[in-house]
């Protein structure tokens, strides 16, 4: 896989800051990765792979993926650093999770959730379109991340075929979160079928059950396992995997 630039968003913690520690190290890595965070005293982490790395420059961008002020800024940004070559690789990491299920479920939950997870990455690669699909004008090859993509990060607690009476109870407890992940991967489903001349490959890919703040210490999958495996599936995603829900593998799962 080559990549020019990428943008990763909530790039300061768990499944994001991973994607940069390991795009970074690839044996051709991108040019320019953009690392987006909600909050500065959250950014350690990224300032000393940006301060060690020769080979890739890291940007720093502060931008809430629910204020779409802060996502036109942010493109702003992209935009004078890539110029006409446009950003080659969005990947919609971004999101939150609290635990709450029914029938305590809250109004402030669900929209807490809607408004992260699913508004959230559907503004992000509404506004970042047109850099996408400057990309994508650049080679004449079919769908493939290394020409213009979006990945989604979504969950396999999106699917309605995979939610079963044979699952834990557990899982029931995050209704909010389920919920803006399946409406993530309608939304994605939609805007891919939409703008399926346009030559940007859209796929929702969920990462696994990782040990992260929001994953917890009872998941299966450390960051690294998990990342290592996207970014080893991400070249071998076609026009065939447009608009698709994967797992980190490149399995497809029901909707």
């Amino acid at each position: 896989m080559e990549v020019e630039s990428v943008m990763v968003t909530g790039a300061n913690r768990g499944i994001g800051l991973e994607f940069v520690k390991q795009l970074v190290k690839l044996p051709k890595p991108p040019r320019i990765v953009f690392a987006t965070y909600r909050n500065e005293s959250t950014v350690q982490d990224l300032k000393d792979i940006q301060e060690k790395c020769k080979e890739t420059q890291i940007v720093l961008i502060q931008m809430d993926v629910s204020k779409i002020n802060d996502i036109e800024s942010a493109k702003n940004i992209i935009s004078q650093k890539v110029g006409d070559k446009g950003l080659n690789l969005l990947i919609n990491n971004a999101g939150v999770a609290k635990y709450q299920g029914f029938p305590e479920i809250t109004e402030e939950n669900m929209l807490f959730h809607f408004t992260t997870n699913t508004v959230g990455p559907v503004m992000v690669l509404k506004v970042m379109l047109p850099l996408l699909q400057k990309s994508a004008a650049q080679k004449k090859s079919e769908k493939s991340v290394s020409r213009a993509a979006v990945i989604n990060i979504s969950s396999l607690m999106g699917s309605i075929a995979e939610l079963t009476v044979a699952q834990p109870k557990e899982y029931l407890k995050v209704l909010g979160y389920r919920v803006s992940k399946t409406a993530l991967n309608m939304a994605m489903r939609v805007a891919a079928l939409t703008i399926k001349d346009q030559d940007v490959l859209v796929v929702n890919m969920c990462p696994g059950w990782v040990k992260t703040d929001m994953g917890s210490d009872q998941a299966m999958l450390e960051p690294s396992e998990s990342i290592s495996s996207m970014l080893n599936t991400f070249p071998n995603l076609n026009e065939s995997h447009h608009g698709t829900f994967l797992d980190r593998n490149g399995k497809t799962i029901l909707y």
